[in-house]
């Protein structure tokens, strides 16, 4: 697939409210994919702010991806907490020059191999709602092209998320609908671990399940990994047969 199409799939993806398997999770899943897959960048990771202001992980293609954004949530601190406050992209094409201002973060950063990081923020009409890294391995920094377009996919992951439902978010159902997102995704993480614990597998592995069980069905992940933790479906149902030895 060329460039032009892998664009326009990405947009078209993300902007498809209506299909039977749309929800938060998949909507942010789908956004770090595209950055990874369209952009000069080997992770991504975005955070969108509960109704109290903090900053929750909503998705990340990669654990360590993950842990970057984690220790910024824990030490309120960091390129992407900046990006959240000011609404502004900020650029760190080498980490190593910013130990005076975040260590744990450039050791963080370091240890996982990365060298260079770009924020965008997670915004709806100027309102920021929460921030998107894009991680390097390599130092240096991200085209200006490539932040544009980042900046489109984040902004268009945005709106989608403000017609979740059968009718379009007033502007004051801004916060509902992100904590609404939030509260799914931490019931995710609660049916990952169900599922890491019947089939014996890595909490990574479980997630991959429930994404190819849905994906496969074609049916909500909030809605399924409703249904796990309510008990109204078994485990079993998410994880394929193992076929005898």
């Amino acid at each position: 697939m060329n460039r032009e199409r892998q664009l326009a799939k990405a947009f078209v993806d993300l902007a498809d409210t209506y299909a039977s398997e749309f929800d938060p999770l998949h909507l942010f899943n789908r956004l770090v994919r595209a950055c990874t897959e369209l952009l000069a960048v080997d992770a991504a990771a975005v955070m969108v702010a509960d109704a109290r202001g903090g900053l929750r992980t909503m998705a990340a293609t990669s654990d360590e991806a993950a842990f970057v954004e984690l220790l910024q949530m824990q030490t309120g601190s960091g390129p992407c907490m900046d990006c959240y406050r000011t609404g502004v992209a900020h650029s760190v094409p080498d980490i190593t020059a910013e130990r005076d201002h975040w260590p744990e973060l450039v050791t963080a950063m370091t240890d996982a191999g990365y060298r260079s990081l770009q924020t965008v923020p997670v915004r709806l009409h100027d309102r920021p709602l929460g921030g998107l890294t894009l991680l390097n391995n390599n130092a240096g920094a991200l085209p200006d092209d490539d932040v544009h377009l980042a900046q489109a996919l984040a902004d268009c992951a945005a709106l989608a998320l403000m017609h979740w439902s059968t009718e379009p978010a007033r502007s004051d159902d801004v916060i509902t609908r992100v904590q609404s997102a939030i509260s799914v995704k931490a019931i995710l993480e609660i049916a990952k671990g169900m599922i890491a614990e019947y089939a014996g597998v890595t909490i990574a592995q479980a997630g991959q399940l429930l994404t190819d069980y849905t994906s496969h069905h074609r049916v909500s992940l909030a809605e399924t990994v409703h249904a796990l933790v309510s008990h109204s479906m078994n485990p079993a149902v998410i994880v394929p047969a193992r076929k005898p030895g």
